[in-house]
């Protein structure tokens, strides 16, 4: 390799670096973005589940559709993924919990609502049918969309298209740390709820030290139970399908961000084993030419 190729491929990697770091900069503020937005409704989400907590006793509760437990014959498979790459293995262990999921059960007896490319094209090259199918381009939460999945997730497990409801995304636990998850979206529970709730704070970082909120002592409900419930449980369904979409979204970020930092990381290295290897040939070359100089002298001497 001559040094002009050598030093050519030095300024490619160095430009090469430049863009990651770029790109890990952006991925980070993305990704603090996200984990704020999820923190910030926490207490809404908290707040709901405690009226949920304590309506939960009641025979209305145990009687509303979105609540009641049947045996499970079909599901609705919700598949969060990333439209874009660059993102390691993320998608890959979505999917293969995914996958791990919908074992059990015949592929005629599995509705997807594929909410990314990536769980799309799987599902579909494995003939499950797919119900609906979102882009997932954008950097935040689509709400339009969230509210749009979640009406035909209620609606279809209200008129018993399917008897279970699971979600599965990328859970953030830290910037290091995401953790493909399956949860139940419905039949609504204050165990699922709670689960939820819980995983809204990361277990490492900024996040992780915020306090736990308490619920209120006691509620006066105006309303009839029914009517609270009919307002309530839909919510529910959508927010707790809104904090699954945040979490998959910081989950993307992170992902990006540690991997364009290992990207980073290695074009440095590279960079650097290249200018070495630069260095000792334009080396080996200066020593050469010195070599036939002074060979050259001698022989004119003789």
């Amino acid at each position: 390799m001559s040094l002009k190729d050598i030093k050519t491929k030095i300024k490619a990697t160095e430009r090469t670096h430049k863009v990651t770091r770029a790109m890990e900069a952006v991925s980070a503020v993305k990704m603090r973005k996200t984990q704020t937005a999820a923190i910030t409704g926490r207490s809404y989400a908290r707040a709901a589940l405690s009226i949920l907590a304590r309506l939960s006793g009641s025979s209305d509760a145990l009687r509303h559709p979105l609540t009641t437990v049947r045996d499970v014959k079909r599901i609705a498979l919700v598949v969060i993924t990333s439209d874009k790459g660059l993102a390691g293995a993320l998608n890959s262990g979505v999917l293969k919990v995914a996958a791990q999921t919908v074992t059990p059960y015949e592929v005629a007896d599995v509705t997807v609502y594929a909410y990314g490319r990536k769980g799309q094209e799987y599902f579909a090259r494995r003939s499950y049918a797919i119900a609906q199918n979102i882009e997932n381009k954008d950097d935040g939460v689509n709400v339009s969309h969230m509210e749009e999945l979640a009406h035909a997730l209620a609606e279809g497990f209200t008129k018993g298209e399917y008897d279970e409801v699971r979600v599965v995304y990328s859970n953030f636990k830290s910037t290091f740390e995401q953790e493909a998850t399956a949860r139940v979206l419905l039949p609504l529970s204050v165990a699922t709820i709670t689960e939820l709730v819980k995983d809204i704070v990361p277990s490492k970082g900024k996040f992780s030290e915020l306090p736990t909120l308490e619920s209120p002592a006691a509620y006066s409900v105006e309303a009839a139970s029914d009517d609270v419930l009919t307002t309530l449980l839909p919510h529910l369904v959508a927010i707790s399908l809104y904090h699954m979409l945040l979490e998959g979204k910081a989950s993307e970020h992170s992902a990006r961000m540690v991997a364009m930092k290992n990207a980073s990381d290695k074009s440095k290295e590279v960079a650097h084993d290249l200018t070495r290897l630069f260095n000792k040939i334009r080396q080996a070359g200066i020593t050469r030419e010195v070599s036939e100089i002074v060979g050259g002298r001698e022989a004119l001497a003789t």
